[in-house]
């Protein structure tokens, strides 16, 4: 009778041990199987049982051979797994110490850049306070600008209608200068036109300044020293007279000169050159007035040697001084008045 064997359970087997063990169970089942098959006279029910027995034993072979082959593939499953596992352990030891080196790294970064913030959010308030500083200030100005712009604005406005009064007034202005000038232009041509057939070297009409000057030499009007006209003299008076009496808006001033020779003291009367070139200026007025122009328009005046037209010390540079010149200038009242207009109106 075969006696079942049983196996202690093991932590851990190797290829090895389990064919022994296997081997080992083998021959004790022949070896039982020899020993009943001794006698001679076995019943037949003995036979049959140790047929079956022995079917028993091998089918117990098969399933052990079958076991055996079973747990050699899951012993070799089981060591490549420890193999696999073993190679995992190392992967993720290396894995883990890689991850703490970074997880170091980062932490170290991530202090870094805490820090960086911190100091970053430090400056960005501060420099949120300047801007809002910065900010009112601007405000400030920009209401104190705006308000500064309202009253300019008022003031360009003014500005701006006090020009267009001024142009306007520059306008009148120009307008009465080109008449003023219009009118000497037709003043010295009548002059001129009346005194034609006087010799120019005895006199001249020029004009000078907006002015008609009539320049007549001493030689036309004078004799030596003396203050009375010369018949030519006189006539060349009357006909300036002529014109001027139809030039009604038109000033005459009569400029005596002289010479830089002292006159001899007492001659007529007189004391020096400031008496003589008075006197002569009287008497041409005098003409003037009596041949028809309003004395309201005349000025007598003597310059004396005071205003030469030639400085030379020679007898024809004396000659040229010894003069005496009428000035013509046409009344401004017009023009007057627009200048005291456009003054009244700066002076505001």
């Amino acid at each position: 009778m075969l006696r079942s064997v049983k196996f202690a359970p093991q932590p851990f087997v190797t290829h090895r041990s389990i064919v022994k063990k296997s081997s080992t169970l083998l021959l004790g089942a022949i070896s039982l199987t020899a020993a009943t098959l001794l006698p001679g006279c076995v019943a037949s029910k003995k036979y049959d049982d140790l047929r079956a027995r022995q079917t028993a034993t091998e089918q117990a072979k098969t399933d052990l051979e079958r076991q055996q082959r079973q747990a050699v593939a899951e012993l070799q499953k089981a060591s490549d797994e420890l193999a696999q596992l073993r190679l995992d352990n190392k992967r993720l030891v290396a894995d883990s110490t890689q991850t703490g080196n970074v997880l170091r790294k980062t932490q170290n970064l991530y202090g870094e850049l805490n820090s960086s913030f911190e100091k970053l959010l430090k400056n960005t308030d501060r420099a949120l306070a300047d801007k809002s500083a910065d900010y009112s200030k601007v405000a400030q100005d920009l209401a104190r600008r705006e308000a500064d712009l309202g009253k300019s604005q008022t003031e360009i406005d003014k500005l701006t209608a006090d020009l267009k009064t001024r142009e306007a007034r520059l306008t009148e202005l120009q307008q009465a200068l080109a008449e003023k000038d219009k009118a000497v232009n037709d003043l010295r041509a009548k002059v001129s036109k009346a005194l034609l057939s006087f010799n120019d070297s005895d006199l001249q009409v020029q004009l000078k300044d907006g002015k008609v000057y009539v320049s007549l030499s001493e030689q036309l009007l004078f004799k030596s020293g003396s203050t009375k006209v010369d018949p030519k003299g006189q006539d060349a008076l009357k006909k300036l007279a002529t014109v001027l009496q139809e030039q009604r808006d038109v000033n005459v001033v009569v400029e005596g000169h002289t010479d830089d020779v002292p006159i001899t003291k007492g001659t007529a009367g007189m004391q020096d050159n400031w008496d003589l070139s008075v006197l002569r200026a009287t008497e041409i007025a005098r003409l003037l007035t009596t041949s028809g122009v309003t004395p309201e328009r005349v000025t007598a005046s003597g310059r004396s040697k005071y205003v030469p037209l030639d400085v030379a010390k020679t007898p024809v540079a004396r000659q040229k001084n010894r003069r005496t010149e009428i000035i013509l200038t046409p009344k401004l009242d017009e023009l007057f008045q627009i200048l005291d207009a456009s003054s009244s109106a700066t002076a505001k």
